[in-house]
Formats: C-alpha cells, sequence, structure tokens
C-alpha cells in the first residue's frame, strides 16, 4: 500500500526543495512592502521569527532556513511541539537547529518529553525556557515556561486546563519578580494559549502555539498575545483532514530602543504537496495612529493595543 520507499524519500525531497524555493520568492515580496508608507522597518529593527508545532516534519527546517536569510532573522523562538511522541530516537530531528546561524528559543510542548529538552539544552544557538527563568537574546529578554502536560498519545493527562493555568501562574510570578528587579522581561513564551493568557498585565507580548493556527488577541490588561500556526503544517496530521493543513510562522518587528512590537507578516505556505504563498503584514493600532499622524511612537506610547 505504501509503495516504493525509495521514490517516496526522492518525492519529498523535491516537496521540500520546492517549498524553500517557493519562500524565497515570496519574500522577495519583503522589499515592497517594507517601502509602504504604514511601516518601514529599518536595519536596527530586531527580526523575531515566530514558529511553533513542527511535529517532525523536516520541510521546516529548509523552509525556517529560507526566511531566516530572507528576512535577515535576529532570533527565532520556537512555541514548543517541535516533536511528536518526544522519544530518544526522534533526537535527531533537531540537528538542523545548529545549522540555522541564528540563537534558538525555545519551551516544550506536550508532544516534547524532557529527553528533548536536554537534548536541545546540549546546543550551543538553543536556549530553552523553563520555569520563568529570564535570557537575554538578541538584546531581548525572554522568559518561558514548559508545558507542564506530556501527551503524545493524544489522551487528555491530569489536571488539563488547570494544570495549564497553574503554570501560567508560576510564569506570571517570574515575570513580577523579574519586573520587581529592575530587568523587565519583553516576551513570554508558553505552548499552550491557556497558561500565556495567565501572563496578561505582567509583559507587553506573549507567544504561543498549540492550536494549530494562528491568531492574535489584545488582553485584558494590556499583553498582547500572538499565537503562531503549525510551521510543520501539522505533521502526520496533514492528511487527516480533506485538505492538508497549511505551513504558518511570523516575522515578527520589534523595535531595538523601546522592544514594543511594531509590526508582524503573516506567512502561510499550502500543505502536503502543495506550492501555494501568502504573506500579509499588520500593524498595532499604536503604531498605525502615529503613522497617520506622522509621529513616532515612544517607550511610553508603545504599549500593546488592538491589532
Amino acid at each position: 500500500m505504501v509503495g516504493n520507499a525509495r521514490s517516496i524519500v526522492t518525492e519529498f525531497d523535491v516537496y521540500q526543495q520546492e517549498l524553500a524555493r517557493l519562500v524565497t520568492n515570496v519574500t522577495k515580496l519583503y522589499d515592497v512592502t517594507s517601502t509602504l508608507p504604514a511601516y518601514q522597518p529599518d536595519p536596527a529593527t530586531l527580526r523575531v521569527l515566530h514558529v511553533s508545532d513542527i511535529h517532525l516534519n523536516p520541510a521546516s527546517w529548509k523552509i525556517i532556513g529560507s526566511l531566516v536569510k530572507q528576512y535577515r532573522v535576529d532570533v527565532i523562538v520556537d512555541s514548543g511541539d517541535t516533536m511528536d511522541h518526544g522519544t530518544a530516537a526522534e533526537n535527531g530531528f533537531l540537528d538542523p537547529i545548529a545549522d540555522l546561524g541564528v540563537p534558538y528559543v525555545w519551551v516544550r510542548g506536550n508532544h516534547d518529553s524532557r529527553v528533548t529538552q536536554r537534548y536541545l539544552e546540549r546546543m550551543r544557538n538553543v536556549h530553552v525556557l523553563d520555569d520563568g527563568r529570564a535570557r537575554t537574546v538578541a538584546g531581548l529578554r525572554f522568559a518561558g515556561v514548559g508545558d507542564p502536560q506530556y501527551t503524545p498519545d493524544r489522551s487528555v493527562a491530569p489536571g488539563g486546563d488547570a494544570a495549564e493555568r497553574l503554570a501560567g501562574d508560576r510564569l506570571a510570578s517570574a515575570l513580577r519578580d523579574q519586573r520587581a528587579a529592575g530587568t523587565p522581561v519583553d516576551v513570554a513564551v508558553a505552548h499552550e494559549p491557556v497558561a500565556a493568557r495567565e501572563t496578561d498585565g505582567q509583559v507587553p507580548l506573549v507567544l504561543c502555539g498549540h492550536l494549530h493556527h494562528e491568531g492574535t488577541e489584545l488582553l485584558k490588561y494590556g499583553t498582547r498575545l500572538r499565537m503562531e500556526g503549525s510551521t510543520g503544517g501539522s505533521g502526520l496530521r496533514a492528511v487527516e483532514g480533506r485538505y492538508p493543513d497549511p505551513i504558518e510562522a511570523s516575522i515578527l518587528y520589534v523595535d531595538r530602543d523601546s522592544h514594543r512590537l511594531q509590526a508582524w507578516d503573516e506567512i502561510r505556505l499550502g500543505g502536503l504537496g502543495l506550492t501555494t504563498a501568502e504573506v500579509s503584514r499588520h500593524l498595532p493600532e499604536d503604531v498605525l495612529d502615529h503613522r497617520r499622524s506622522g509621529t513616532t511612537p515612544g517607550p511610553d506610547t508603545a504599549s500593546p493595543a488592538s491589532p
């Protein structure tokens, strides 16, 4: 039923190369979009590539590598579920991270095991976030928490959302401590949106994944939640539905001085076997208002606002 395994590998390699080529071509639109009057990132702007839920899709590394080069990315943030089962046998899949050429910030997802985490901790360019500990990477201060649940068999572990909220509470507490110490965190990272929402009011921006679709939400107390889709097109789950899940990633433009989010580009590629692409740019409302009025938002006026 599977057919010739060698042919499958050959064809998949062609598919990976085509996707990487497609990303290279599509992101040349950056040269056009960067000249639009709404937002003009300059060479000093920090560029953060947000990826999530790769789920063992080897095509993801070529896409990520292409985005790093095309957008001159400063740091990659992976909000988890890089693996599928979290076994030691899967660890070799992570090796291309070492060759991406930029720092890689990572938090554990519910499909990533402690075995996965220890393997990544040994890589020089990887910064693992867990238990709210903060790290400064590429000029930004990050803090995150690993997913408290481990459910590679798709079962719901005891605790569910309550466990996620508790993990989010721990992260929020760590963020408060950092702020009180005079070293506030710029970006928080969690895998589950439930955990991420607990950081509201403690950090300007929180990144997450898990649900395999992108979204942006301004939370009640001013924190902007940015949820990434699946950069692996949901892995093997891509073939479960009528249409394959898309491959999604985002470029976040962050002001080097204020460390506030200025804009983001959503990148969406066709899933398994498809070669379609879409890039869309979004600006926070406060940035739009200042662009329209001809002023530039400073550190005091760049607080999160609805997109």
